[in-house]
Formats: structure tokens, sequence, C-alpha cells
């Protein structure tokens, strides 16, 4: 071991000292970490699935799989400190995220210092010089705080997700080793390894990531009981920590619900107990085993008794039970019988660490009971009801979502594998099937508990298929980005001859030549895409730098990693200089490091693998962690191009792993400088190591403090309110008792953290329709929840239990052709023999009619009395030929979302329906006609609108009501003089989505004014109604209060308008300034207008940038509403010229800033 010379330190401080130093500063780093988040927290909840775990945490719900039970009995205890004021509810699961954040860079603060000590002073010192505590404290400081602050982690610290509570398993798993890496030959010492299992039977009930840890454990502990360590001895501890990895993920955390499914079905289906019997009883006697098995093995009395109850244990473990084959778990019993009953000496102390792991795990996972226990209860947020053994393993492996291939799958251009059976017949070849078991759906109350069974065998054989299949999905626009990314064309696809049918035992009937990507092109977009993009973007934005905070999909100007170095940034992104100010200097994500983390951890990671046997052994354990975190994770998700949102919370524990070298660094600094200081004559530099450490110590604070300066503003979320709030303007633009479909994250969960957490309008049901294409999701909405009423349907539960109705094919040679009362439709398609084919259900009347029962849609509120004669006498749509969704049928979702609104139109109206206007026009059910906005939802009426035009198809008179009586803010209206709140991507696509149903409600008001101002002649009498000139400026006073509203409800300084919302707002200014007169409404306008155009014209000097730096993917790689930007100057330009704005100086104010407006001439249509 070549440890450091003192370098003239003569100032030695005992090991008690440095031990109080070393626990004081760690706590220093948590209060500075806890100060800065406490100090940003988000104070209510924010986007994507905070809502949904905020609301879980409150209330004990059951959230979207594969479920965080531990997480949610965190987030209830500090619910209880806000007391009555459930406002602060999610204020305190967000302060839980800040705390337990802090608590991973105390955690991460030890573990550096742990590492540095072990490599510059010696195990037998009694003493540390001032020297080393330099580098060690300023090692521990510089990586504990680049951490603190940097950009992945500190998102995820100030708001109430998993990856807070799953980054502090997984520090503290980590330092944990460390704590038993010091006392490994003291005795006791396991305790840390059982511990260690323990957490990691915890944090399973957090996330998964934990058990990424493995590989480096595995590999402190033969380093560090192994004196002759070797890569062979490394390689074969690396395998076995993937075999423990996988007997964990395969074998335990599966096994104890397989073993309890045995025990469950015995027990309910023969006994004849009641449901979850056979799991208690199941828990009872493993418990009960293992805890006889762990006191022989203490006792050591009788060595068969010994053998056979550590067998029984391992078996009830479940743990052999890996796959589907009954012949792995008798195998895998097998062998270990063998060994146990073979052997002539047993390993008591290994066993006995075995069976108490096995059981701390098992104490740890058992929390998923209350999934169990409150699913059962049937909380209004029940996600896939796991309220028995067999939803529970569904929900665990997280079925919903799909199968992945990873090994060995079909690529996006495969296709099916048709089976030619012995009657003729050409059918898909499916998979095996699987059983499945699911409740008894019961006729009374009073029917006995009873588990039913059918096979699922919806999974296809597709071909041709390859090895490490990355291209695999042909959802939607995967199969053009797939390609996009590889660099390729569909005519570079290269031909393989594959199988297209096959008879009833596999074999090969027929070939056929057919596309499939080939393993470079496949390679290509691994390493473009997924390894590049999705990985070492990642990484760079944490510890080079971020260009700015818009998500994008490799374009040049959105969500790159940039240095802050021009001759690196400019050759991949064009000249950084010249990107406007809205997506560069001003935007707040823009952060630039200038590389120094990057620069410290590769100072770090050389000094620690160069500087001793026991540098490269810590080196392979810090590489492995970090590796497993991150490259690991890449390979395991083989994400699909096209992510809704960025997933750099996924890799937090490889920049957790990395930071550690960021601050190694500080020693690495250490020993260049020392060894670079001497005087002119070559003399020793008095006191050198002390100076060199001081330095190190000094550049190590610098670099996290620059980090800070940059990252604190795009992280500082305190005062931001606009989740709360926009999701509770969803459910304040529907009526008492309605009912609102939503589809995803964004438009569902902030609405049910409204109702769940703060009781705001609990009448309203909200349904998911992505989630209604399951049976669990209908069967709730059946049932009645806190303050809103069940839906009532004419579908039953037996109509769509057991996947029955999942997907409802279209059968041209089956179908009636004339239109019919929905319920006759719905009736033929849930119950008619004659609707099937091959064991799906099919639509045989697709068009259909709603009855409008106009007089009870009048007393209802969904129309006005003055609208009453307009109203269609029926509700006419056409699944078949609906043009939004041509598609081969329609799913259990539409039959459903279509059997409530014919139900509640029977039921006059009792129910009045919404779409949220942020689901897609396929969910619509071809009733957009009959759709009027009011306000961020569509309500389903019998007034049809023949154009289509929902701009002017507006319920004006109840949005504008809904607008300026009912909606919040999210505190973007009360600024004031405290500055900007910092509004993420996500959140300013709310804002816009805000301001484009307010511009089109003020549009709406003008055309009313102005069709009652200019009244037309009848088209049959010819007569010309008189003029209302009352109510035209009535209906132009009301837009104008809207167009007022916007600007200062959302101001334009937290959140620039998108592109065209400004001209449609301008616009609408300034047709109301002809109609009215009113100076200031033009003045207003054309300020817009002048504005948009100084905004957009300042990316013109980047669009010329790009094309003559990037000519094949710059400019033309952009998004489609970038490249619209010129256009949409063209149209400011002119706006503002038939508007009276001096052209002239304009052009002179922004060639005033470097902008030659001359240059949108490049990039007109014309040129």
């Amino acid at each position: 071991m070549n440890y450091p010379p003192g370098g003239g330190d003569r100032q030695k401080h005992s090991m008690k000292k440095y031990n109080i130093i070393n626990d004081a500063l760690g706590w220093f780093c948590f209060l500075i970490a806890a100060i800065t988040y406490l100090l940003t927290v988000e104070p209510t909840a924010s986007f994507w699935d905070c809502p949904e775990f905020i609301a879980q945490g409150t209330k004990l719900e059951v959230g979207h799989p594969p479920g965080n039970p531990i997480f949610m009995l965190a987030a209830r205890f500090f619910v209880n400190f806000a007391g009555a004021d459930m406002s602060r509810a999610a204020l305190m699961v967000n302060s839980m995220s800040a705390l337990l954040s802090a608590g991973t860079i105390l955690l991460l603060f030890w573990t550096i210092t742990h590492l540095v000590k072990r490599l510059v002073v010696r195990d037998d010192a009694t003493e540390v010089s001032l020297m080393q505590m330099l580098v060690i404290f300023g090692s521990g400081l510089c990586g504990a705080l680049m951490y603190t602050w940097s950009d992945t982690f500190w998102f995820s610290a100030v708001d109430g997700e998993v990856y807070a509570f799953s980054s502090f398993c997984t520090a503290l798993v980590f330092w944990l080793i460390l704590k038993w890496e010091n006392r490994a030959d003291q005795p006791h010492s396991d305790r840390y390894l059982v511990l260690i299992a323990y957490v990691i039977g915890v944090s399973i009930a957090v996330h998964l990531l934990n058990l990424l840890c493995i590989p480096a454990i595995v590999l402190v502990i033969y380093y560090r009981k192994f004196k002759d360590t070797t890569a062979k001895g490394s390689l074969i501890a690396l395998c076995i920590s993937a075999a423990i990895v996988a007997l964990i993920l395969y074998g335990l955390v599966p096994g104890f619900i397989e073993i309890a499914q045995y025990f469950e079905l015995f027990f309910v289906n023969t006994v004849g107990l009641s449901y979850n019997m056979g799991v208690l009883i199941y828990a009872v006697i493993f418990v009960g085993v293992m805890i006889w098995c762990i006191s022989a093995l203490y006792r050591q009395d009788n060595a068969l008794k010994i053998k056979l109850l550590f067998l029984l244990s391992i078996v009830l473990s479940g743990i052999p039970f890996i796959g589907s084959s009954l012949w792995v778990p008798v195998i895998l019993t097998a062998v270990l019988a063998v060994y146990l009953f073979a052997s002539s000496k047993l390993p008591v102390r290994y066993l006995t660490l075995a069976a108490l792991s096995v059981l701390v795990i098992f104490i740890g996972y058992s929390s998923y009971g209350l999934l169990l226990i409150r699913s059962h209860a049937n909380p209004p947020m029940n996600q896939n009801a796991p309220d028995n053994v067999f939803a529970l393993s569904s929900y665990l492996n997280r079925e919903q979502y799909g199968e992945t291939p990873l090994f060995y799958g079909p690529s996006f251009k495969s296709t099916v594998l048709y089976e030619l059976d012995n009657a003729g017949n050409y059918n898909v070849k499916r998979r095996p099937a699987k059983t499945v078991y699911e409740k008894t759906v019961k006729s009374s109350p009073n029917d006995k508990d009873h588990y039913d069974s059918f096979l699922s065998d919806v999974r296809y054989v597709m071909t041709p298929n390859m090895l490490f299949p990355r291209m695999y999905s042909s959802a939607g626009a995967h199969p053009t980005a797939y390609m996009e990314w590889a660099g390729i064309s569909e005519a570079d696809l290269p031909m393989v001859e594959a199988p297209v049918v096959v008879d009833t035992e596999g074999n090969t009937l027929q070939n056929a030549n057919l596309p499939r990507p080939s393993q470079a092109q496949n390679l290509r977009y691994f390493f473009n895409y997924q390894l590049n993009y999705m990985y070492w973007r990642y990484f760079l934005w944490n510890f080079a730098g971020r260009q700015n905070d818009l998500a994008g999909n490799g374009e040049a100007n959105r969500g790159n990693w940039i240095s802050g170095i021009s001759f690196i940034d400019n050759p991949r992104l064009g000249d950084q200089s010249l990107l406007p100010d809205d997506i560069g200097r001003n935007n707040k994500g823009h952060n630039v490091f200038f590389m120094l983390p990057l620069l410290m951890g590769i100072i770090g990671l050389t000094w620690q693998a160069f500087h001793s046997k026991r540098g490269i052994e810590q080196f392979w354990v810090i590489f492995f962690f970090f590796f497993m975190t991150g490259i690991a994770i890449v390979l395991y998700l083989n994400q699909p191009p096209l992510q809704p949102r960025e997933r750099d919370y996924a890799f937090a524990g490889s920049f957790y792993a990395f930071a550690i070298w960021v601050g190694m660094g500080v020693a690495g600094l250490w020993a260049l400088i020392n060894k670079l200081m001497k005087n002119p004559d070559g003399a020793a530099v008095p006191r050198k190591g002390v100076i060199a450490a001081g330095a190190a110590a000094a550049v190590g604070l610098f670099v996290p403090l620059q980090v800070v300066s940059q990252t604190w503003d795009d992280h500082d979320r305190s005062g931001r309110y606009t989740t709360r709030d926009f999701g509770m303007n969803y459910l304040s633009s529907v009526d008492p008792d309605g009912i609102i479909f939503t589809n995803g994250d964004n438009d569902t969960f902030p609405l049910w953290y409204a109702q769940e957490v703060e009781g705001y309008r609990t009448d309203v049901r909200v349904v998911n329709l992505s989630y209604l294409t399951t049976d669990w999701y209908a069967n709730q909405m059946r049932v009645a929840t806190d303050g809103a009423k069940a839906i009532d349907m004419m579908a039953q539960p037996k109509d769509y239990a057991f996947d029955r109705m999942q997907y409802n094919y279209f059968d041209p040679d089956n179908m009636k052709t004339e239109r019919v009362d929905a319920f006759t439709a719905l009736e033929d398609l849930y119950h008619n023999p004659q609707a099937s084919w091959k064991g799906s259900r099919t639509w045989r009347y697709p068009s259909m009619y709603v009855p409008s029962n106009i007089p009870a849609a009048v007393k209802s509120g969904v129309i006005s009395a003055e609208e009453a004669p307009a109203a269609e006498e029926a509700i006419m749509l056409d699944l078949y030929q609906d043009p939004s969704n041509p598609a081969s049928g329609a799913t259990l979702s539409q039959a459903l979302s279509l059997d409530m609104l014919a139900t509640s139109a029977k039921n006059g109206w009792n129910r009045p329906l919404y779409f949220a206007m942020t689901v897609p026009d396929e969910y619509y059910l071809s009733l957009s006609p009959y759709m009027r906005n009011t306000g961020l939802a569509y309500q389903v009426s019998p007034l049809y609108n023949p154009d289509g035009d929902r701009a002017t198809w507006t319920a004006t008179d109840k949005m504008y009501q809904n607008v300026t009586e009912k909606f919040r803010w999210g505190g973007l209206d009360k600024l004031g003089d405290k500055g900007d709140i910092y509004l993420d991507e996500t959140v300013r696509r709310m804002v816009t989505t805000h301001r484009s149903a307010m511009a089109d409600l003020a549009y709406a008001l003008f055309v009313e004014g102005y069709n009652a101002a200019h009244p037309l002649a009848d088209s049959i009498t010819g007569v010309t109604p008189e003029k209302d000139v009352v109510y035209a400026a009535d209906r132009y006073a009301k837009a104008v209060v809207i167009l007022d509203m916007i600007g200062k409800k959302l101001p334009t300084r937290v959140a620039p308008y998108s592109i065209q919302i400004g001209y449609q707002i301008a616009d609408c200014y300034l047709r109301l300034a002809q109609e009215t007169g009113d100076k200031r409404l033009h003045e207003e306008g054309m300020k817009i207008v002048n504005d948009e155009i100084e905004r957009y014209s300042a990316y013109l000097p980047y669009f010329m940038e790009l094309r003559r730096t990037l000519p094949g993917s710059g400019f033309s790689g952009l998004q489609a509403a970038d490249r619209y930007i010129p256009t949409y100057l063209y149209v400011l330009l002119q706006t503002f010229a038939d508007g009276g704005g001096d052209t002239t100086d304009l052009a002179e104010r922004l060639a005033a800033k470097g902008i030659d407006i001359n240059l949108l001439e490049n990039f007109l249509p014309s040129k």
C-alpha cells in the first residue's frame, strides 16, 4: 500500500477527533442539502406521478404497478404533520423527499471519506495529519455538495415521488457494506449483512433499483475477505452477485407470491375458506418454519433437522420457483438437497446468514400485504384492484404494461406467424396459453368465495425474430423514429427468409422474404438513442452542462448537453451564442458547468484506479455500482423512441456513483499538485503537502458552488401551485355530478389529487379511458366514491369479465348497415352469440344513435332553453366510419364510455359527460360535432356543430363563468414583486392549454358579438334580423375581459406565448378594436404582435447557422413547430404592417440587436 508522505505536515490529530469532525461535516452536508431542498420544495403536487403518490400516501390508496407500500406508509406518517389543513399534505410528502434526499447526501459524504481515508491513511494509524484531513474532507465536501446541487437528483428531491426514497435506500445499503468492511473481522459483523438484506427487502417495496447494488456489495465482501484477490476471483464474485440478483428478482420476489397462490387456491377453492385466508396461513407457516430453522442453526444440536428445516425454508420462500416450468423448482430443490445431505460439514454460519437474510427480506417484502388490505377496502384509487394474491401477482409483474424483449424477439417490421390447423383454417399462432385465476363473478353476495380459471392466449408469435432486439416496437410512429435514429430508410432494411406459416406441430409450411434490421442497424439505434441520447446525455447534463429545459428527440435546439466551451458545443449544435434567449441564456434550464465536475470525476477515478491495489479494488466496486445503476438499466429498459418525458431520474444511482469520483478528484488534484510543487533549485517546498491539499480542497469547493450558481433557478419550485390549480380547473369545467373522461397522467393524477387530498369537487367522476379497457376499473366505476355517485351502465361485470371484451372487432361480413339505438347495438355486442369471431366479441351495429331527450337536457343544464330549438333529436355516431380512429375495432373503453353516455341521456342527462380537452381525438367516439368547450373540457350535448370548429363551438356563457369565477392560476397571478416562478416545459404546456382555451373563448365571444352587430339575411326568407347592439356590446366586453385575463393571470414573463397563441390573442384584440373603436385594444394587439416579432426574429440567425454548420440535419431536423417559425414570423410582419405599425422603425430596432429581418426570405416556401 502506497501511503502519501507527510509533506512537512507535523500537525497530527487523534482518530477520535477525526471521527468527530467527520460526523460533524457529514451532518453539515445534511443541513446544507436539507435547507436547499426545503427552500425550493414544491408546496403542492407536481405533474406526472407525483399527485398520484401523494394521494395514495394521504389515504393509503393503491397506485400504479408495481406499488410502493413502504413509501405509502412513510408518506402517511408525514401527512399527519399537515394537521387539519389538507392543502399542506403535499408539502409534507414533498418535505419527506427533501429530508430523505438530504440523508442521501449525508451518506454520500461518509461514503467518500471512508473510501479516501482507506487510501491515504494507514489501517493501523492512530492519528490523522492536517494534510490528510484536508484531502479526505475536501473530497467528501466536493462530491456531496456537487451531488446535492446536481440536476437530476435535485429534481427528484423536491417532489413526492419514490425516487428520493429509493436513492436513500441505495445510499444506505452501499454505506452499510462499507461499515461492514471496517468491522468484517469483529464478532457479529454479519449483522450488517442481515441489515443490508432487510433494507433491500424494504426497498423492494419502494423501488427495485436497490437490487442493482448487489454486485458492488459482493465485490466489497470479496476484496475484504480474500487477501490474494485476482481478476479471475473478481469475475467469479460478479457471477455470484448476478446469481444472487437473479434469485431475488426471479425467485424470491415472485416466489413468495407463487407459493402463496398454491395455499390460497387450496384453502379457498378446496377447503372453502374466505379470500386471502390461504395467504395468511402461508405467511404464518413460513415465518414459523424460518424461525424454527434459525433456532436450530443457532443451537446446532441436530444436523438432520437443520438440513430438513433449511431445505423446507428455501422451498417455502419460493426461491426455486423460477420461470413457469415446474421442472425448474424440482431440479433446484434437488440440487440443494444433494448439497446439504452430501456435505460432511455444514457451513452453519453461511446457512444462518442465508436464512436470516431470506426472513428479513420477507419481512420487508410483506409490506405488500398492505395493498391486499387496502384494495379489499375498495378505496377510490385502487389500480388493478390487487385484493387477492392472483391480482397482486399481475400487479407486481406489471402485466398491464406488456412485455419488452431483451435477448431475443421481434423487430418493428415483424409480422404475425400463421398456423394451419387440421381443418385447413389459418389462425394467428399464439404463445402457449397461460392459466389465469380471478375471483368469481358473484350473482349474489351470499355466494361462496371461489377462484375461476381461464386461459389467456393473447400473446402472438411474431416472425422474423432477432438477437438483442433493440428496435422492436411497431406502435404508432416508432418505426419511423427507429429508422431516423439508425440513419436508415425502409429500403436499407435487409430481407431475410423466415417462416410465415407453420403446422400445429410448429413445422414450417411456407417461408417468405421479410424485412428485418441488420444487427449493425440495430446496434446503431442502441448506441445513438438508448445509450447516447437516453443515458450519456443525462449524465452530461449533470457533469458538463445543459442547453435548456426543452424536451426533444435529438433536435439541435432542444435539451442537449453542452459544456459552455464553444469548440466542443458548436460543431455538434451550431453556434450556441446565437440561440434565442428564451431557449438559450435566459432559459432557466440553461446550465453551464464548463465540464468542471466531469474533469474532477475523471481525475478522481484515475487517481483511485492507479493509486494502489486497494485503489483498483475500490475502482471496480464503484465502477460496477456506476454500471449497474446506469448502463445496465439502459439494457434492461430497452426504450423505444419518442418518450413522453425525460427519463434521467432512472439513472440517479449511476450519477451518485460518479459523484464519488468527483469527490475523489480533490485527492487526485492534491496528488498532482503535490507532485508538481518544487522550488526552482529543486529543494523541497515547506509544508507543500498541506498547501497542495488546501489548494485542491479549495478547487473542490469551487466546483459545486459554480454548479449551484447555475442550477438553483431551474430547481426552485417554491410558490408554484400550477399542477394543483390546473387540475382543479379541469374539475371546475364540469357541471355537478358530471363525468369527465381523461387519458394520460397529467389530465388524471392532478384531478385525483384535488379530489382525494384536498376534497375539491368530489362529486365529479374522473374516468381514465386508458384504464377503462380493464375489467377491474370498469367494476370500480360501478361503485360510489366519497362524494361521487356510481356510474350507471347497461354492461354487467359478467359481460366483460375475464378479458372477454378488451378489443371488439368490426366484422364486415357480419356487419349491419342500418343505424340503430345505442342500447340495441350494445345489447347485441354484450350478449348476442352471433356477435363473436374466434373468441372475441364483434360490433355488428357500429352505426347508431343516442336519443337526445331534449327536455331533460334543458332541465339538467346540458343545454339552455334558448338552445333547445337548435338541438338534434338524436346524437348520431358511427364507430366504423370514424375518420379520427381508423381502427379494426373498438376497445372495451370505447364500448363502456358509449354505454355511459347512452345511459346518462336515457336517465335525463343526470350525469353530464365531458372529455378533457387534452384527450386525443381518436377517443371521441366520433362525437366531435356534438362537443362544446366549457373550460378545459368538451361537454357532449345534442347541439350539432356542422363544421366541427371547436374554436367557435363553445358554451360561451358557461365557459365564461367557469374561467372568470372558478379558475385558479397556480400562483402565476400573484407574483407581484416576488420575482419569477420557475415553470418547466410540462407546466408551460399546460399554460399554453389554458391560453389556447381562453383565446378560443374570446374569439367565440367576438364572433357572437359580430354576428349580432352584422346579422345576415335568412337564407330562406331573405329577411335580415335587426341588429342587437346591446348583446354585441356584452359579447365584445366579455371577450376583452378574457383577453386581459390571459395577460394578467398567465403573464408572459414566466411563460412566453407558444407559437400561434400570441397571434391568436393579438388578432382578437385587433378585431375587437376595429369593431369597438377602442384604441387601447389596438395598442394591446400591436404590442403583442411587436413582442412576438422581436422574440421569433431572434431565431433567424441561429437557423441560418444550423443550415451552414449542419446542412443535413440542422434546420430540417427541427421539430415541425420550430420549422414553422419563419412562416409564423411572416404572418406577424404582415399583421404588423396591416395594423399600421412602423416597419422601418421595427427593422432598425431589430438591426440594433444584430438581427437582419431579410434573413426571413431564406426560409419562406418560395425560396
